[in-house]
């Protein structure tokens, strides 16, 4: 009986009988392979996935439907007829929508970045106050993520550590040749904050209005579009016959009298900080009084307290 000679015999049988033949091809190969690894790029094959491009946009306090309501329909509305759109997907979330433009494989991705651009200034007019300006994140690979870092501590807290991994990793990480974007997620920024008490509202007479009014104009800058505090005047400068000195916007409130100058507080009455923030340096704080809180964070970062 004759054997059946094809391509997969032959294959076998040599290998076995030049086995000590392969054996040094495959070690070879190893070894050619490892002292290639110092100078390998991250992507090994070429880009495999359409050009695609991602606008987001926060929505500070807006919920889901709210989200798609207000911010993702327009911005579907606005971008959808750009010139090599194939697909767009989006997706809304608490606070955030994200929208992602997918475009026929040889489309230019400088290109489709500005098309996209162009079309954003025509919509930022028409979203919600609360909705912060739409944003294209950096391109990426269409194998994502390189490397993702965890964050964890028992000493300090999730704003203390936001804001170290936002004003010192990340900014370390973007200066590395190559790093396109170091996305942060689960952050909590510190910002500043009013908590009102109905009771002492009622009780002074006092409605949630003229609150926002008073502390929108008494920062740098305010969010509500009614208020003077929501334009940034220039301060210009004064020219004298030596030098020109430039004039610069102060934060008008200092201390408790601050406060009732601007209508937040009623003159008289009494002034308490909560402990709701975190105090990343020292600080001079000066009040009526002090929650147990707001007194162990003042002090633990340096700063002092003085009850007036």
């Amino acid at each position: 009986m004759q054997e059946n000679r094809t391509l997969m015999r032959w294959v076998v049988r040599s290998s076995l009988r030049f086995r000590y033949v392969v054996i040094a091809a495959a070690v070879a190969m190893m070894v050619a392979g490892t002292l290639q690894l110092p100078n390998m790029r991250v992507d090994a094959f070429p880009e495999f996935a359409p050009p695609r491009v991602e606008v987001q946009t926060a929505c500070v306090g807006l919920s889901t439907t709210d989200v798609e309501s207000f911010v993702t329909v327009p911005l579907e509305q606005e971008l959808n007829g750009i010139d090599g759109l194939d697909q767009m997907r989006s997706k809304s979330v608490p606070q955030l929508s994200s929208i992602q433009l997918i475009f026929k494989p040889g489309t230019d991705l400088l290109k489709a970045r500005q098309l996209v651009q162009e079309r954003l200034p025509n919509i930022q007019r028409t979203l919600p106050v609360w909705a912060s300006r739409p944003v294209i994140l950096p391109p990426v690979s269409a194998t994502s993520r390189v490397m993702l870092i965890g964050m964890s501590s028992k000493e300090r807290s999730l704003i203390a550590m936001s804001m170290m991994a936002y004003w010192t990793i990340r900014t370390r990480l973007l200066r590395v040749p190559g790093v396109a974007n170091v996305a942060t997620w689960g952050e909590r920024l510190q910002t500043l904050t009013v908590q009102v008490d109905p009771k002492l509202m009622q009780a002074q007479h006092v409605t949630l209005d003229a609150v926002m009014d008073a502390t929108s104009n008494s920062v740098d800058f305010g969010k509500l579009l009614f208020t003077n505090a929501s334009i940034i005047g220039p301060g210009g400068d004064v020219e004298t016959r030596d030098q020109r000195v430039g004039i610069r916007h102060v934060l008008p409130i200092v201390t408790p009298e601050d406060l009732a100058a601007k209508g937040a507080v009623r003159a008289g009455e009494l002034v308490k900080v909560l402990g709701s923030g975190e105090a990343v340096s020292g600080l001079r704080v000066t009040a009526h009084g002090f929650s147990a809180a707001a007194r162990e964070k003042i002090t633990a970062a340096g700063g002092t307290v003085t009850k007036l």
